[in-house]
């Protein structure tokens, strides 16, 4: 450690550097940050209000709902900061726990998504007992075991990095505290950060993926045998919404960090993690709403109301 000085403050290399466009990226990203909230609080007061709404599937949704709202105020707001002021400077501890909560609100929505997942298994394949099965007891402990592991996963994550000091000036190649990056700018030994995080990517990441895909392996062939198209098709788009979620997010989450952990850096890095992390959550709720015939029920009849107000 000699002839290394301890840093208390990291650079966040940003979207861009060019002075003309921080302004536009202010405003483009504010918007999608209003209209993310919007969208996602537009889908939990409908399913507060709506009696019809208020069953487990929706429960669900509103929580993936309220973690998309947490996932997305983790890193935009933090980004217009960066727009606005032109610094890019974050303290150590900010950073810290950006990557706690980054790590927090990821693993619970992949967490919740393998929930939905057996939900939706249950509802299709053991119709007749899914009342019997996913009672409210039982939706209420599913998530709270969500949030429990995903908030021991953070905290692991989290405990190792305080232990690390940092003395490197290259600025992280991101917008937000990536974990993986982090340790890069570390002067200590990160042998068993890189570690964990291999290890619980296999174990935690392996396990939550087989947990979500799993039961549609169950669940399209029982839609397969069933002998009426009406039925199949009804079946089929019980679980097509969340099917369409669980691959966007695992697809742009995927190709995210393929892309972020090649040798070179460019623009692409970066515009994989917008989607990752800013645009996933904004589109979960225009998924939802365009194609759950129930919402949109749900929605026309409270702009009905509002207008005859």
């Amino acid at each position: 450690m000699e002839n290394q000085t301890v840093l208390n403050m990291l650079v966040l290399s940003g979207l861009s550097d060019h002075p003309s466009l921080q302004l536009p990226l202010f405003l483009v990203f504010l918007l999608v940050y209003l209209m993310t909230l919007t969208g996602n609080l537009l889908i939990v007061l409908l399913i507060c209000t709506d009696s019809h709404l208020q069953t487990p599937m929706y429960f669900f949704l509103g929580t993936l709902a309220c973690l998309d709202m947490g996932y997305s105020s983790v890193t935009i707001p933090r980004m217009l900061i960066d727009f606005h002021t032109q610094k890019r400077l974050i303290s150590i501890q900010a950073c810290i726990t950006q990557v706690f909560f980054i790590v927090f609100f990821s693993t619970s929505e992949t967490s919740l998504l393998a929930v939905m997942s057996y939900d939706r298994y249950v509802a299709i394949c053991h119709p007749l007992h899914y009342t019997q099965i996913m009672h409210w007891k039982t939706c209420v402990l599913l998530v709270l075991g969500v949030l429990v592991f995903s908030l021991v996963h953070s905290l692991v994550h989290v405990l190792l990095l305080l232990k690390l000091t940092f003395c490197r000036l290259n600025p992280l190649q991101s917008f937000f505290c990536d974990l993986p990056q982090l340790l890069l700018v570390s002067c200590s030994d990160t042998f068993i950060n890189v570690l964990l995080i291999l290890i619980l990517a296999i174990l935690v990441g392996g396990g939550i993926f087989s947990l979500t895909f799993c039961p549609y392996i169950i669940i399209l062939n029982t839609i397969m045998k069933m002998q009426s198209k009406a039925m199949r098709s009804k079946a089929f788009s019980t679980c097509s919404s969340h099917l369409t979620v669980v691959l966007l997010f695992y697809g742009t989450g995927l190709f995210s960090y393929f892309h972020q952990n090649a040798k070179d850096h460019s623009a692409m890095d970066k515009v994989a993690s917008i989607f990752y992390t800013v645009l996933t959550p904004l589109v979960n709720p225009l998924i939802y709403s365009l194609r759950n015939k129930i919402i949109k029920i749900s929605l026309k009849s409270i702009i009905c109301r509002l207008i005859q107000i």
